[in-house]
């Protein structure tokens, strides 16, 4: 082998190598990134479902309190309708 194979196998040697750290490198963030972006969609998710929770009992309260109001306005109209006969 002459001196400029040996230069240019050596340049090719040294050029793998760099690509093959930056690589590693590059895969060790990533898979820090994922970890990261793993831990923001389980609270994400956490959120959603305290959200969706509170949006069930909001709800179930306005369910009630249509009820209420239902029962409200029977009474109010049958003591108007009491008070109406017993003004005449």
């Amino acid at each position: 082998m002459n001196t400029a194979e040996q230069i240019l196998v050596v340049m090719l040697a040294s050029a793998l190598a760099l690509f093959l750290i930056l690589a590693i490198v590059i895969a060790a963030q990533v898979i820090r990134l994922m970890k990261q972006l793993q831990s923001i969609a389980a609270t994400a998710q956490s959120f959603v479902d305290s959200a969706e929770a509170a949006a069930d009992m909001f709800k179930h309260a306005a369910g009630q309190v249509s009820i209420m109001r239902f029962a409200q306005n029977v009474f109010d109209s049958a003591f108007k309708h009491k008070h109406s006969k017993d003004s005449k």
